[in-house]
């Protein structure tokens, strides 16, 4: 049991630090909380079903489904943008309007889902006869399918990708710029309004690649989680690290991935219960530490 909960939170923990990654980090730059979070989360894996699945790639390979996740995390990173730009800019600033027009964003987005695909949720994975849906490798005694070892690896090397165009990027220093003094950056020469859509595009990017390689290592239909898992997830995990850190992010992500699969694999019927792990630890860490592990708004230093 000690070897799968091992390698299983280890797993659920990287993909849920990306999805935290992106929630963070609009936060943090633009003080946005961005309650269609989980949306986003949700459109990529349908978009990534799309683009799989509609014949336009031609067959269903393996190379065929890699473009289709690069199209379907390009696409969401492009709806992202213009939902800034025309929906949460007008109002940014006042944080009750950015926090309604999301939540209604979210439920109109979950709508909008349900009348195209129905209430029978498709399986989204790679193909089944390829070696990454149905091929095993045994580490630590636990047999693993090679697509869980690829989500693993694609979440970190995505956050480590962030970690990269934050440090040593000129977008990078201006996004460290706008989040410690937003009048100070513009003065400077930094144009906050595209910066604010890029990094939206990037926050909407990373909640759909995460959606992606979740649901291609496990499986299940796009609609295993509608919008309101991945968000109270997100912002469980953010809560938990600190709102507006980045490495906060991260270690959040594996407490409550390594949480859930003690639950699931200790306690009798945990499978049943480990949906509620999250937002018990967020209730635990508001309680002890209120402003998190990590308790800053923004961490983006050199």
């Amino acid at each position: 049991m000690i070897e799968e909960v091992i390698l299983f939170g280890a797993i659920q923990g990287g993909l849920y630090a990306l999805l935290a990654l992106g929630f963070t980090l609009i936060y943090g730059i633009a003080g946005v909380v961005n309650l269609a979070h989980g949306s986003f989360y949700m459109l990529g894996a349908y978009m990534f079903f799309v683009f799989q699945k509609s014949g336009l790639l031609g067959p269903v390979t393996i190379e065929a489904s890699i473009l289709a996740i690069v199209l379907a995390v390009i696409f969401v990173a492009f709806v992202g943008s213009v939902i800034y730009r025309l929906i949460i800019h007008p109002v940014l600033g006042d944080e009750v309007a950015v926090m309604v027009v999301t939540i209604c964003l979210a439920l109109i987005f979950q709508q909008l889902i349900l009348v195209i695909f129905g209430t029978s949720f498709p399986p989204i994975g790679w193909p089944a006869d390829s070696f990454l849906a149905n091929t095993y490798v045994k580490i630590l005694g636990v047999n693993l399918v090679y697509s869980r070892i690829v989500a693993f690896a694609g979440s970190l090397a995505l956050f480590g990708t962030m970690l990269i165009l934050i440090a040593k990027t000129k977008i990078g220093k201006a996004m460290r710029a706008v989040s410690q003094d937003r009048e100070v950056a513009m003065l400077m020469g930094v144009n906050t309004t595209r910066l604010y859509m890029l990094t939206m595009g990037i926050s909407a990017l990373l909640a759909a690649a995460a959606s992606i390689l979740i649901v291609t290592s496990t499986g299940t239909g796009g609609g295993a989680w509608l919008w309101l898992h991945p968000l109270a997830l997100s912002f469980s995990i953010v809560i938990l690290g600190g709102l507006g850190s980045i490495k906060g992010s991260l270690l959040g992500g594996f407490i409550i991935g390594y949480a859930e699969q003690t639950v699931a694999f200790a306690v009798p019927e945990g499978g049943a219960i480990v949906g509620v792990v999250p937002l018990a630890v967020m209730v635990i860490v508001l309680l002890l530490r209120p402003k998190g592990l990590f308790g800053k708004r923004v961490e983006m230093e050199e």
